[in-house]
């Protein structure tokens, strides 16, 4: 039962599978591919395949070539999802269905990604997912939890400038098309 499963316990399982997904994506990624996401940051904006059910403001982030790459690092931060994640349960606890519904909403992300034409799609990797997990809690947590805490708080535990987290904020309900609303099966079912 995910209520009563033990938060650290669920964090390290967590940590282990979102590693082990950013690790693959970091192999599979051409050496080149760093060097041209800085390029597209200032680039123009991408023809991306609509698929069916997408809202305008979903749409509007795909076509943009900042709406992924504001995840993206300069450099792999030097704490492991693990400890971060701890971290972000020590200094702004929350319930475990927060941190499950990370799971669920990379994984919608990374599907209505996968439509772009221009060959790229959004993909988990070790430069992106620290930013990734920081933005998802800040998002889940407001929507999952009727106490939560301030993206000040939430950008000082995530090592973030606040205006940066905000922005994170924004561009992650945009490429989950605001669709925060996962079923119990569902999140049993991750």
């Amino acid at each position: 039962d995910l209520a009563t499963y033990p938060s650290p316990d669920l964090l390290r399982v967590l940590a282990v599978l979102l590693h082990q997904i950013a690790t693959t994506n970091d192999a599979i990624r051409p050496p080149s591919a760093t060097q041209d996401e800085r390029g597209r940051r200032s680039g123009s904006k991408s023809k991306v395949h609509h698929p069916q059910g997408v809202t305008t403001a979903a749409m509007g982030a795909l076509g943009q070539p900042s709406s992924t790459l504001c995840f993206h690092a300069r450099n792999v931060p030097s704490i492991t999802i693990e400890s971060y994640l701890l971290r972000i349960l020590k200094y702004c606890p929350t319930t475990n269905d927060v941190f499950l519904s990370l799971i669920v909403y990379l994984d919608r992300m990374s599907r209505v990604a996968q439509g772009s034409e221009d060959g790229r799609c959004f993909a988990v990797d070790s430069y992106n997912i620290h930013r990734l997990v920081i933005a998802g809690v800040t998002v889940a947590s407001k929507f999952f939890s009727d106490v939560f805490y301030t993206n000040s708080r939430y950008a000082k535990v995530g090592g973030l400038p606040v205006h940066e987290l905000n922005q994170l904020e924004l561009q992650f309900l945009l490429l989950n098309d605001f669709r925060l609303v996962i079923p119990l099966p569902e999140l049993q079912s991750y």
